[in-house]
């Protein structure tokens, strides 16, 4: 199966044609949300386009288009039907058609956990597993959920979606999202340098004069830096509780964390995985933590099952 895929974030977009579960050729978009999806369409035709010339395909050779997003999505309409704080515009428009119209091809679009979730049990660290939850760890945190290999969608197309907004600690910050205390708002990128201007002793630390990211966090507590250490333990504990009520919510046999936070897999993983088997109800046996395999081209590939899902 060939197609071509799109995996749309916040500030970039990466392209990418795809043969089963092979990236043959790609590239990627630096952009503005603020400037509106509508505007970089005809930027991710040019490309797409080229893409095929280049291993000189036509559209009728192709199967379609998965294209991945933030926000929630109807994929059964191809709508998206929110974005917090990005592409403003995005729910106006008829991708679709789009896609049809300007490329000849079907267009098919969900959101960016559940496509990471699809690459990752077709070609990745889900493989062979058809009970199974994803959460990705980055400047927010995404959910997605597979169950008896279907993802879980839900009526209103959020559910498992939004693992990133259970909450961990009822008196907690405010989140994006409008509730108190997520996982979102506790540990992940964008509260990640509110956590540390409030910490104690931060203005000795020498994260004070790095920049406030999980890479900087993780080698400074490396180093001994007893702030970097405190929060960073606060931040494992974080995800490591939001795991326990996703595996509580959606009885995985397998939990898949992906995400650019997964640099330190060697610490998280284990961290995460002590914690499953010591305080989550299964009864039937232990889930297993595992890190993503297929690192920033899951969403694309993600792609590939998307497509099938209707063929």
């Amino acid at each position: 199966m060939k197609a071509l895929a799109v995996d749309l974030g916040g500030s970039h977009a990466t392209l990418a044609l795809l043969d089963d579960a092979t990236v043959v050729a790609s590239c990627s978009l630096d952009l503005d949300s603020a400037q509106g999806l509508a505007s970089v369409l005809p930027l991710f035709a040019e490309n797409l386009k080229a893409l095929m010339e280049e291993r000189g395909l036509a559209s009728g050779s192709l199967d379609g288009i998965g294209f991945s997003s933030c926000g929630l999505i109807d994929s059964a309409a191809g709508r998206v039907l929110s974005i917090n704080q990005k592409w403003d515009d995005a729910t106006l428009l008829d991708l679709p058609a789009w896609g049809k119209q300007v490329l000849g091809l079907r267009l098919r679009i969900e959101n960016d956990a559940r496509m990471a979730l699809l690459g990752e049990w077709y070609a990745g660290a889900a493989r062979g597993c058809n009970d199974v939850v994803m959460i990705t760890l980055g400047t927010g945190i995404g959910g997605a959920a597979m169950i008896e290999g279907k993802l879980l969608r839900g009526k209103h197309s959020q559910a498992g979606n939004l693992g990133g907004h259970i909450p961990v600690l009822f008196n907690g910050r405010p989140c994006t999202c409008g509730a108190i205390g997520c996982a979102e708002a506790e540990a992940a990128g964008w509260s990640l340098p509110l956590l540390l201007r409030e910490w104690p002793g931060f203005a000795d630390s020498k994260l004070a004069r790095e920049p406030l990211n999980f890479e900087r966090l993780f080698f400074w507590a490396r180093q001994g830096d007893p702030v970097a250490i405190a929060v960073r333990d606060r931040c494992l504990q974080v995800w490591a509780a939001d795991t326990v009520a996703l595996v509580h919510s959606f009885d995985p046999e397998v939990v898949v964390m992906g995400g650019g936070v997964m640099r330190s897999a060697d610490i998280i993983i284990p961290f995460v995985q002590e914690y499953v088997h010591e305080h989550a109800w299964t009864p039937w046996g232990k889930v297993e933590v595992r890190a993503a395999e297929l690192g920033n081209n899951a969403g694309l590939l993600g792609a590939i099952p998307l497509l099938k899902e209707q063929s």
